[in-house]
């Protein structure tokens, strides 16, 4: 680092992304993309909005906004564009939190919770995850600070209930509660429906997962007009054409085409399910993944021998350094093929010990 950085960031440690290593091809299962490609439509409107770059894009996305509005029975005012949730959640923490005003959130979670607080130097309290990994509404009860949950949980791959949900908003009437769904449509129950009732209510969603848009960044928040305001304000004072028009024309495409993103999520649980079977059937234990992602460990060997050991054969998993998970893996599920070769690769590793 140069003499010039600000010692209050000296020791900032930084979110660590998903390895992209180049020197070999490998079956990707690390960084929780889609096996598929965008939408068609969203590929051809794309496409046509390269012709257009000359022009910056609408800062509000209001095709893109009202679309979406009107099919959740919201209001475009209760919407609000990003580039990917990543930027939302910043957002929040810049609008709702600082020196005195904390965060609260698992001590096993979205890794970049803990980074955002660090980096606005917001005081924050991590509560852990029970025994089975699972989160304990009544921990969050009176929390005091604005409160982030990944629902359903990474890498946990767990889900709370809408009931769970809102027993956590009727409790902290004065506290902004954030509901990160970036995995929501491979089987949690969203929160959105509950924004009309809640304030307090902030759920931030993701194109990157089940609409296959991960390299295009493109995020959405719902809340009422109030916080959506909150979140503008920031929005408007650093970044007002965060997303460029390009994204905005393949969100639109792959948000009219939900048939063929309801083809690609029911495709991944199959694949997820018939995966956790055979690592089950291999002596795994696992998670009751609600996500696209499967979180597993084996008795007979450690999770950072067992990255090692796939990523030798060309398979790249997630392994986390953490206490309490640092015997596990993350496994995104891929496609058919991808998954079989992986499963291969672990019994080969397995067979091995």
């Amino acid at each position: 680092m140069s003499r010039y950085l600000l010692p209050s960031l000296a020791s900032l440690a930084p979110y660590v992304p998903g390895e992209q290593p180049q020197d070999r091809r490998y079956i990707k299962l690390n960084t929780n993309e889609s096996p598929f490609p965008p939408s068609p439509k969203a590929q051809a409107k794309a496409a046509e909005a390269l012709k257009r770059l000359q022009l910056y894009p609408d800062p509000d996305g209001m095709s893109l906004v009202s679309a979406m509005a009107e099919r959740l029975g919201l209001s475009p005012d209760q919407v609000l564009l990003c580039n990917g949730s990543d930027e939302i959640l910043d957002q929040a923490f810049m609008a709702f939190c600082d020196g005195t005003h904390p965060a609260v959130f698992p001590d096993i979670s979205y890794g970049f919770y803990k980074v955002f607080a660090e980096f606005h130097g917001v005081p924050y309290r991590e509560i852990p995850l029970r025994a089975d990994f699972s989160i304990c509404p009544e921990d969050y009860f009176g929390a005091e600070g604005m409160i982030v949950i990944a629902n359903p949980n990474a890498p946990t791959g767990l889900a709370l209930k809408s009931s769970e949900i809102e027993e956590i908003l009727m409790h902290n009437p004065k506290r902004v509660v954030v509901i990160d769904e970036a995995y929501i449509d491979f089987g949690g129950a969203s929160a959105v429906p509950l924004i009309v009732q809640y304030d307090n209510l902030l759920v931030t969603q993701t194109f990157s997962k089940s609409r296959s848009m991960a390299g295009a960044r493109l995020g959405m928040g719902f809340a009422c007009k109030a916080l959506i305001d909150d979140l503008k304000k920031v929005k408007y004072s650093t970044n007002p054409y965060n997303v460029n028009a390009m994204t905005l024309a393949a969100g639109l495409g792959a948000w009219e085409d939900e048939a063929y993103t309801r083809a690609n999520v029911k495709a991944i649980r199959e694949n997820r399910e018939e995966t956790e079977k055979a690592l089950r059937d291999l002596g795994f234990e696992t998670t009751d993944s609600r996500t696209n992602f499967l979180f597993a460990r084996h008795p007979g060997i450690g999770g950072e021998a067992l990255y090692q050991a796939l990523k030798a054969k060309g398979v790249l998993v997630r392994h986390f350094s953490a206490p309490r998970i640092n015997d596990s893996i993350r496994v995104t599920v891929g496609s058919k093929e991808e998954m079989e070769a992986f499963v291969r690769a672990v019994r080969e590793v397995l067979e091995a010990q």
